[in-house]
């Protein structure tokens, strides 16, 4: 029998946002694992080894089975100890997980938000259960059952709800520099912003008070964070990738400067000029006169 040849990393990305959702088992489908797009979905990831995760301002070291929940809002880092790694992994958008809900956003669960609990120990019972769980959603997404999007969601929120009853993982490492780890998500959600790609889809995030609300720190305590490491404020840092990235803008593409200011965030090109001239000491169109 012909061997099926892997996904390539478009392939699955171009699944997984046609359907909203993708399970899988991880020794099965290593690659997939690392190619997803944490912008868009949610994680919930069932491991058995040792493994340091990284997540906000926090560090978790575990050995054992853990049940991982990842938010696409916020930076994680996984770093794998063992050399054997095994388990199940399902990723969705918050829109598929919420098609018929109208409750609060996942960003409010504990589970998902920042100062929440993302990381828990499983035994191995606890363990047993959850993997019939990872199995069912694996199978049902590839049935054609009409109502399969219900059914899995159900799943989800089973899992979610036995997560919710057990104790918070004993592993999480010492805060060495809380401030450093803040400053380091806030850097890392700054440049996943760019580049823009589309002018269809302006910037999300353009105040110190967006990244804080987005991290759900108070705006204060995350400036003291990011001025205690760099020296320079907040608000400047995000000015100066905005006008990094409209010089790249005004240089390199032939969209036109309204264009640019609405795909930066600024509701009106006037806007963009005077914040423009004011942050460079020169006018958008001066850039535009030198393009090749």
């Amino acid at each position: 029998m012909q061997k099926q040849a892997p996904r390539t990393v478009s392939e699955f990305n171009n699944e997984l946002k046609l359907k909203g959702f993708n399970a899988f088992q991880i020794e099965s489908d290593t690659s997939a694992v690392r190619i997803y797009s944490r912008k868009d979905f949610y994680k919930i990831c069932l491991t058995t080894g040792r493994s340091v995760i990284h997540y906000a301002d926090r560090s978790f070291d575990q050995e054992g089975t853990v049940l991982f929940f990842g938010n696409p809002h916020i930076p994680y880092s996984w770093e794998t100890i063992s050399t054997s790694y095994v388990g199940y992994t399902c990723l969705f958008s918050e829109e598929f997980f919420k098609a018929a809900d109208r409750s609060d956003s996942l960003q409010h669960s504990p589970l998902f938000k920042i100062g929440g609990t993302p990381v828990l120990s499983i035994n191995e019972q606890q363990r047993d259960f959850l993997n019939t769980i990872f199995k069912k959603m694996i199978e049902e997404q590839h049935t054609d059952y009409a109502y399969k999007d219900d059914l899995i969601r159900n799943y989800i929120n089973l899992v979610i709800h036995e997560a919710l009853k057990l104790q918070p993982s004993a592993g999480q490492a010492q805060r060495k520099d809380a401030g450093s780890r803040l400053a380091a998500v806030f850097f890392e959600l700054l440049e996943r912003q760019f580049p823009i790609e589309s002018a269809d889809r302006p910037l999300r995030l353009k105040t110190a008070q967006d990244y804080a609300s987005n991290l759900h720190v108070h705006v204060n305590y995350l400036n003291r964070a990011v001025k205690q490491v760099t020296g320079k404020p907040t608000t400047a840092h995000i000015s100066e990738r905005i006008i990094s990235e409209a010089k790249a803008l005004l240089m390199h593409t032939a969209w036109n400067i309204a264009d640019i200011a609405y795909a930066l965030g600024f509701e009106y090109p006037t806007y963009f000029n005077n914040y423009f001239k004011r942050m460079t000491g020169t006018n958008p169109k001066s850039l535009r006169s030198i393009t090749p």
